[in-house]
């Protein structure tokens, strides 16, 4: 099969916005996520602590935990997952502290966000980039 130039390049073109049209999706999908759980409000990048490994070895099973004293719930999500929300700790009054831990699934490399609603109704938010060398949610 030959091509010519013009047509190379217009394949070309078209592959690349087909593989930017997921991006700007999870973007999208991210940024509602956040306003869903934060009404909107302003977040700010103290009172939170999340800790991931900078580097997975594999997207199936990727350990975070997330500290944030003060709070009544954490969310967590993965901004190149599919579905951005991955879950969600809630805290009653009897908790003793506010931190929890688990495994998650990640697609690929991305930013893990934790976000947390303190109990004066404020909100905090902090990221890290995990690096996954073998994919989990179908890779």
């Amino acid at each position: 099969m030959n091509f010519t130039r013009r047509e190379a390049l217009i394949i070309g073109a078209g592959a690349v916005t087909a593989a930017a049209l997921p991006m700007q999706a999870f973007a999208a999908a991210i940024d509602d996520a956040i306003a869903a759980f934060t009404g909107g409000a302003e977040t700010t990048d103290s009172g939170i602590t999340l800790t991931a490994p900078e580097i997975a070895e594999n997207g199936n099973t990727v350990p975070i935990s997330v500290s944030a004293p003060g709070a009544e719930s954490i969310t967590i999500l993965a901004s190149g997952n599919p579905t951005p929300n991955v879950l969600t700790f809630t805290f009653g009054p009897l908790a003793g502290s506010q931190e929890a831990s688990s495994r998650i699934r990640l697609a690929g490399t991305q930013d893990v966000i934790a976000i947390a609603k303190m109990k004066d109704g404020t909100f905090a938010m902090t990221s890290s980039a995990v690096k996954v060398t073998i994919g989990g949610c179908g890779g």
